[in-house]
């Protein structure tokens, strides 16, 4: 029986977060809904924005919109109205779906001119139509089917449902009439026990356009959103948003400097019945340098890596929101940087960040490694592989390992104090480096390169080798550095820089060109001439996860210096959205940053390329290349929060990435993304990062090890 209750007790431990299977409770864009398509035939009409559905901001159930549904029926036409789930990744946890629940305001709709609500499948079928009572009260109204009226539905499977679909057949004639509809999900019941907890703000602070407030963090499962007050006055409050239950903080982006704002909060269950509201807090939006926005942008973003943290270990999860209990490796060591520049700037105390970093070591190194590597993602309460993208990548990543190493050696020197815990933090970390097998990553001893991958149970099936230029410096030079498992410094260059068929053949095929395909380049793109690089250069995380340790000043090889390389790839991506070919909104002098992001239908690498331009911009992008391009980062970072911020900004800074010309902004933040802005803004400010890695002597021998391999192969000429 003890066996079985610690094997429970382990099971619920290990449990994911469950998400609410939800369709609509905003949209992140004012205009029209990026998630909704409509269609309408023979006299019968739906209003549009761009072939989607109109946004209210003035009318909502919560705040801050809802969904327009302004139609005409006909006799002999239908319409239909068409709202997907907007799928976010790794937000693959559900709640049981009993019920479909929505909201309904209806000023003048009769009965029998109501639409009726479907369900959309997968594979786009739908489910019968079903109508249900409306009243003309101009109050709103919340509609609940019982999900068992749809025929086939599965109450453990929410997610093989795509979309709900509003809908009018064929019906008699009627007058144009507007409804407005909000906050469309699955329940798991009906009925919701009301909560008696009031919330209690712990602190509002003001910037120069947005304000933060935050509260304690939520345990009581019941509660469904926190709703968010303000007051220009003290005395009047209105409803400006809500906030889900697992983040304890809100980014007000009030548009106004020099104003006092006093807030207040409360609780809603699943019916959306309100608890009492808090006592409120004031805070003050002030004008502030560009330094301050510097400090603001790189606090913003810690706090993805501080406050959003998986609790077991205290590391990075891949995006939030999304998994609770996945970690993500090279995410991590991104975030344990930029928990260093917070530690030195005062963001977070010394004593908070050795007490983090003694939770980092203690769970690495106990966590599941393979010949030292650890892998892509792991889950947070047992420190097992976590094979999220598919059953073969279910061990080692050494390019993950490197992003990882690279923030833990720097993590190893800043702690430099006498005291045992950071004396722990050092020595660990130096077991955890110690331990990398980087050559056994050769494949076969005589192997001219790195390999990425690595299973327990399929061996190299992934089969992918490192060949530059792409992200992977940094793989090369830890493995030349490693004091224990070294790999050959002519592996730079019969790996890394490799010339022969294979180093061409792989880098035409991702660039689709042969520019670069020698890894040397040579070409000038918008009169900037390109020493290495694939195609123009490539998206501009190859210039950030490589660098954000090692200092790309100090880097020369045979063919260039890499922060004159990275520099110019910088130039090349921000003159190209100077130029922007193909007319997308938003691009310009202030609008830059073409790099890896989440996007409006998937996830992609874009590039100062045509064919691999999507429109989406990351802000990490521009903002990340303040070493490289100071004054045109400050643009774009200045266009994003005071331009752009009532969309783009949030709890964690900026979102992942915005397409204007689509109307759509990225709901999540992404780890590999957030920390980089961090890094690389204090790179730009002081070095700090880059000073601290650069002194360790691992990694000055590396670098002497590959410029006597330099010096060699130049003298081979």
């Amino acid at each position: 029986m003890l066996v079985c209750c610690l094997l429970l007790s382990l099971m619920s431990v290990a449990q994911e977060y469950k998400y609410t299977y939800n369709f609509f409770t905003n949209s992140a864009m004012a205009g029209d809904y990026f998630f909704s398509k409509t269609a309408a035939s023979g006299g019968s009409t739906i209003r549009t924005v761009n072939g989607k559905l109109p946004v209210s901001d003035s009318v909502f159930h919560s705040p801050g919109n809802s969904l327009v549904l302004t139609f005409k029926n006909s006799g002999k036409g239908t319409w239909k109205a068409i709202i997907y789930r907007p799928a976010k990744r790794g937000m693959d946890h559900f709640k049981r779906g009993e019920f479909l629940s929505f909201w309904v305001l209806n000023k003048s709709v009769k009965a029998d001119e109501f639409p009726e609500v479907q369900l959309m499948g997968r594979d786009s079928s739908l489910s019968r139509p079903l109508s249900f009572p409306i009243q003309t009260d101009h109050e709103w109204q919340r509609i609940i089917i019982p999900l068992t009226s749809y025929t086939g539905f599965n109450p453990l499977m929410p997610e093989r449902i795509q979309a709900v679909v509003f809908s009018r057949q064929q019906n008699k004639e009627s007058p144009e009439n507007t409804i407005y509809i909000d906050d469309i999900e699955f329940l798991p019941t009906a009925s919701f026990p009301r909560i008696s907890a009031i919330p209690s703000i712990q602190a509002a602070k003001g910037y120069a356009v947005h304000v933060d407030i935050t509260w304690d963090t939520i345990s009581d499962t019941n509660v469904h959103l926190v709703k968010i007050y303000r007051s220009e006055n003290g005395k009047e409050f209105k409803a400006v948003g809500v906030q889900q239950p697992f983040i304890n903080r809100y980014a007000d982006f009030t548009g106004e400097t020099g104003k006092n704002y006093t807030y207040k909060i409360s609780f809603l269950n699943g019916r959306y019945e309100e608890t009492e509201l808090s006592y409120p807090v004031t805070a003050a939006t002030k004008q502030m340098t560009d330094d301050e926005l510097l400090t603001m942008a790189q606090e913003a973003s810690l706090r993805y890596y501080f406050e959003g943290a998986e609790p077991n270990s205290g590391l990075a999860k891949e995006n939030i929101p999304g998994r609770h209990n996945m970690i993500a490796t090279g995410a991590s060591g991104f975030g344990i940087m930029a928990l260093i520049a917070g530690t030195e700037r005062g963001l977070i105390t010394r004593e908070e960040s050795v007490s983090r970093f003694v939770r980092i070591v203690n769970y690495l190194e106990k966590a599941e490694t393979f010949h030292g590597a650890f892998p892509h993602f792991m889950d947070g309460p047992t420190g097992k592989a976590e094979p999220f993208f598919g059953r073969r990548d279910n061990g080692a990543d050494l390019v993950e390992t490197s992003f990882l190493i690279q923030g833990l050696l720097v993590a190893r020197q800043y702690f430099s104090g006498n005291n045992p815990f950071e004396q722990q933090i050092r020595n660990k970390i130096t077991a955890i480096w110690e331990k990398v097998e980087w050559d056994w990553f050769r494949h076969y001893s005589d192997s001219k390169f790195l390999y990425w991958h690595w299973s327990p149970d399929q061996g190299w099936v992934i089969n992918h080798n490192l060949i530059g230029w792409n992200e992977t410096m940094v793989t090369y030079l830890l493995a030349i550095a490693s004091p224990t498992h070294p790999i050959p410094a002519d592996m730079y260059y019969s790996g890394w820089a490799n010339q022969d068929m294979i180093g061409q053949r792989y880098r035409s095929a991702w660039g689709h060109t042969r520019d670069g395909s020698m890894y040397v380049n040579g070409n000038t793109y918008f009169g900037i001439k390109l020493d290495v690089g694939v195609s123009n250069g490539g998206p501009l995380f190859f210039t950030h996860y490589s660098y954000m340790g090692y200092d790309p000043h100090f880097i020369t090889d045979k063919y260039t210096n890499y922060f004159t390389n990275n520099q110019n790839i910088a130039k090349i991506n921000y003159q190209y959205c100077v130029e922007n070919p193909k007319h997308f909104k938003g691009y310009g002098v202030n609008g830059w940053g073409l790099t890896a992001s989440d996007g409006p239908y998937q996830y992609s690498a874009d590039e100062p390329i045509p064919s691999q331009d999507h429109g989406k911009l990351a802000p990490t992008g521009a903002i990340s290349s303040f070493p490289y391009l100071p004054e045109e980062s400050m643009k774009a970072l200045k266009n994003y929060y005071f331009n752009y911020g009532k969309f783009l900004w949030g709890e964690y800074g900026f979102k992942d990435a915005f397409d204007l010309t689509n109307n759509w902004c990225s709901e999540i933040y992404m780890g590999l993304n957030q920390a980089p802005m961090t890094v690389m803004i204090e790179n730009f400010r002081s070095g700090l990062i880059w000073k601290l890695f650069m002194q360790i002597p691992e990694i000055k021998n590396g670098l002497k090890n590959l410029e006597l391999e330099t010096l060699r192969k130049e003298k081979g000429k």
